[in-house]
């Protein structure tokens, strides 16, 4: 009923703390407020430089990831498994723990999002920090909790510093993912931030064209709608868009009834 959403629309809006706006700097963009709310804590220290002059060899660049391993034959415990001990691309040299994802595996919502920060590196769970703590009151305001909905990221593993995902990085991590997806079965995949959304839809699409409307996730069995939202560490730094936020959620709660 209209009624009871417009009563949960308000609850979310406090629990998001909508009632504290602040105006985004100047001419930024949703994608530059994304990037600069991201976890800025040091990573991990670099290895030392080689001597002046040396030319290091380069590192053979790893075969294609289904030819090595089959991915799609995999469950639960042995995806996870092979995500723990991936060397597929140089993250593994500067990585604590890699991050596989949490929830409900028979959950009715995915959220994606773009890559671990670095206390997500440190526990080896995907959104634990500030952002977290607003992602699960934001679907506390939906009636969900955390471990009914299942939480991933594009990359199981963190980039030095925060950075953008490398094309490459996305490639190898792409089928774990896949494969998540595949067996999770969700009624609806969220693609938190404007990478996560990229890359989900291969497009380049800025957010904010992309976000207020259903896309298409193709599976086996069927599309899967994907809905794309703001990053919850954007929300943090940008508050006035957790309005856009909620609506958001109320389509991804219209495509899961």
């Amino acid at each position: 009923m209209a009624v009871g959403l417009d009563r949960r629309a308000r609850r979310a809006l406090a629990l998001m703390g909508i009632e504290r706006w602040t105006l985004r700097a100047a001419g930024e963009s949703a994608e530059a407020g994304e990037r600069r709310a991201r976890d800025s804590e040091a990573a991990p220290a670099a290895p030392a430089s080689a001597p002046a002059g040396a030319v290091p060899a380069p590192a053979p660049a790893p075969p294609p990831l289904a030819d090595t391993i089959d991915v799609e034959a995999m469950d639960v415990d042995a995806l996870r498994a092979t995500v723990a001990g991936c060397q597929r691309c140089g993250l593994h040299r500067t990585r604590a723990n890699t991050v596989f994802g949490v929830g409900s595996l028979q959950a009715d919502w995915m959220f994606v999002g773009e890559a671990p920060g670095a206390q997500e590196d440190r526990q080896g769970e995907p959104f634990v920090g500030r952002a977290g703590h607003l992602l699960n009151a934001m679907l506390h305001a939906t009636g969900r909790e955390r471990q009914a909905v299942f939480i991933a990221n594009v990359l199981k593993c963190r980039p030095p510093n925060n950075r953008d995902p490398s094309a490459d990085e996305a490639a190898q991590c792409a089928p774990y993912l896949q494969r998540q997806i595949a067996l999770i079965r969700p009624k609806v995949i969220i693609a938190l931030g404007r990478i996560a959304a990229q890359r989900l839809l291969g497009v380049d699409t800025p957010l904010g064209r992309l976000r207020g409307r259903a896309h298409q996730w193709q599976t086996d069995s069927g599309p899967v709608p994907l809905v794309v939202t703001y990053h919850p560490a954007y929300l943090l730094r940008s508050p006035g868009e957790k309005r856009k936020a909620w609506e958001d959620l109320r389509l991804i709660m219209e495509l899961s009834a």
